[in-house]
């Protein structure tokens, strides 16, 4: 009986469990979820950097009675044009603060003056320190923080309306309950 090389073997076994675990991450129930280390948890410190002349907030708008809805973004972010009707649509029924990470005022001031502003108030993050500290890495990034300051959803990338519809408004309903 011809004996089979071992070398002849370890290649399609290496690629079938290679494939098995692509496999079972496309049958997951959200494959583009990915989870968040903030979620449950008191919403982290945020250091007050007004931009420009736009109303400002500091870490305890968050222990306000009520839900709130934070959301990272830029001028320079395409994503955060995509979204930005639905965060206005979003302003109209909750609070909505904003953190730019663009690096001087005026950038977030023209943004903002071309496409409208949503945000009760917002904060400069030229340096990407409190990026960190919620875990953002990428924009846009959107946060429900509920009336006793924890943070109940986490959404990465930009908000769509089956996102808006399916996620955000059912969290904050749910913050709302609290």
């Amino acid at each position: 009986m011809a004996r089979i090389p071992l070398l002849a073997v370890v290649p399609p076994v290496i690629f079938a469990g290679i494939a098995g675990l692509f496999l079972g991450g496309m049958f997951r129930d959200d494959p583009d979820l990915l989870p968040s280390s903030q979620e449950g948890l008191p919403a982290p410190a945020v250091v007050e950097l007004p931009v420009g002349d736009l109303p400002s907030f500091d870490g305890s708008v968050f222990a306000a009675p009520g839900p709130k809805v934070l959301n990272f973004w830029a001028s320079w972010c395409a994503p955060c044009r995509v979204e930005h009707p639905l965060m206005m649509e979003l302003a109209e029924s909750v609070q909505v603060y904003g953190i730019n990470r663009d690096r001087t005022p005026e950038q977030a001031r023209g943004f903002l003056n071309e496409l409208g502003n949503p945000y009760t108030a917002v904060i400069a993050d030229p340096a990407n320190r409190q990026s960190i500290e919620w875990g953002v890495y990428a924009l846009p990034e959107t946060f429900v923080i509920d009336g006793n300051g924890k943070v109940v959803l986490h959404i990465r990338g930009p908000i769509n309306e089956p996102l808006l519809e399916n996620r955000l408004k059912p969290a904050i309903a749910a913050a709302l309950a609290e």
